[in-house]
This record gives structure tokens, sequence and C-alpha cells, in this order.
């Protein structure tokens, strides 16, 4: 059973092999990250459920800690989940993954082009990213999964330097309508948008933003949406494939 690694190597998740000139920035964003003590409801939460473990992973230490986004410093793809899972990214610290979500996303992630493997269990599994950024609207797991207007909020600020950091992104893919409500929200904050007019939420929809990138929704990964066929592997993996060819990336 996993147990928590060297802190540097989980706050970093950066797995390249190149260092673009971004990389120091966003390592060092992914350190304000998990430092973050903005929303006490969260911070307690999470805590709790790191003391309290589910009993099958009652062998594991928890992170407990917000979630550092993890990929390539120089992704054309931007993938924007809605916050970590109790007992999957709050406790391996590293985003979708060790729980059902993870189970589903990253060998459709493997057979796209973007992950160099489809099983991604922990920080230290070897799992490099390509071409690809994972990160999400909260970073600590709420209650429930429903975070408070004023948690998202609090970390918008995150996202906004996060995507500043990124300037190869060409496609930004939305897993669920929190986030992609997020990321409207993050382009009229920034000035990018003024309205959210015709930014409609809906599987497989996409629309041209601005920045010379497209933005893209799909179902949330959740177990709620995969077990009962709402969310097919089909499904994602279309979407997966269109933001390949819509940020430029050959198929792989």
């Amino acid at each position: 059973m996993y147990a928590a690694d060297a802190p540097q190597t989980c706050i970093y998740n950066l797995l390249v092999p190149e260092n673009p000139a971004n990389a120091a920035a966003l390592a060092a964003l992914n350190r304000r990250v998990v430092a973050c003590e903005r929303c006490p409801r969260l911070r307690s939460h999470c805590t709790a459920v790191a003391l309290n473990k589910r009993r099958m992973y009652r062998e594991c230490e928890y992170w407990g800690k917000p979630v550092p986004s993890f990929g390539d410093p120089a992704a054309r793809v931007l993938f924007v989940g809605l916050a970590p899972g109790a007992h999957g990214s709050n406790r391996t610290g590293r985003p979708f993954t060790g729980d059902g979500s993870g189970d589903f996303l990253y060998p459709l992630l493997h057979r796209a082009g973007f992950a160099s493997q489809p099983n991604s269990t922990h920080r230290d599994d070897g799992m490099v990213l390509r071409d690809a950024w994972i990160t999400a609207v909260v970073r600590c797991a709420p209650p429930d999964n429903k975070p408070l207007p004023g948690e998202l909020a609090a970390c918008a600020p995150f996202l906004d330097e996060e995507v500043a950091a990124l300037p190869r992104v060409r496609a930004v893919v939305c897993f669920g309508k929190i986030a992609f409500d997020g990321f409207l929200s993050h382009l009229v904050r920034t000035g990018q948008i003024t309205r959210r007019t015709g930014l409609v939420f809906g599987h497989a929809a996409e629309y041209r933003v601005p920045g010379d990138r497209w933005l893209l929704a799909s179902y949330h990964p959740s177990l709620q949406n995969t077990n009962t066929g709402k969310l097919t592997p089909a499904m994602m993996l279309q979407v997966f494939r269109r933001a390949r060819r819509l940020a430029g990336i050959s198929a792989p």
C-alpha cells in the first residue's frame, strides 16, 4: 500500500524530461497552492478525512493538503476538473489519482496520447503527461464534492496565474459544468470576454475563445456518470482526440 513520499516530489508534480522557462513559475505556484489556508472549512474537512481514513486505505499516509497541478509545462491542452476527491487526490496528492474517476480517465488519456501509461495509482508511479496539464477550479476536497461560492472565488487567482504560465495552451477541456463555469469566470475576470452569452455547457460542446484557443466541455468522469453510462469511454475519447486536433497536435 502506497504511503506519502518526499514533499518536494509531491509539490512539484512536474515529471518531464525538459525544463521550459515557465516550469519554475508553475512549480512555485504549486508550492503556494500546497501551503494555502484560505478556506477553513475545506482545510478542516481534508484534515479530518486524512485522519479518519477509509478502511481500505488505513495503511496509507494521506496527503491531506491542497492538491497541486500536474503535467507538462509545455502543454498545448489544459484539462480542468472540479476538485480533489476525498479518498483519491486528497489521499495521493495528484489530480485524478487513486479513485474511480482516475481509473476511468487515465486509460483514455493514455489511448489519446497524453499519458505515458494507463494506470495512475500514486505520485511516484512513473506517470508522465505529454502536451497536457491537469488542474482544478478548487484545490481542496470539498464535503460532498460541493465547494461553496466563496471557496471557488478563493481558488480563482491560482487558475488565473496558472493559465498565464501556460502560453502554449490551445485547447481547454473542462470536466463538468462547475469546471466549465469556472473557466468562463476566468475569461471574464481577466478581461478576455465581457459576458458568457452563447457559451453553454454540454458534452462535446466546443467554442472558440480569445487567445487563439478552443474551449471544450465534457461530462465529469465521476462514478455517478460513468457507472450509469451517461459518460462512456468512447464519448470521452472523442473529446480528447478533438482537443488534440484543435491544439494542432498530431495523432499518437
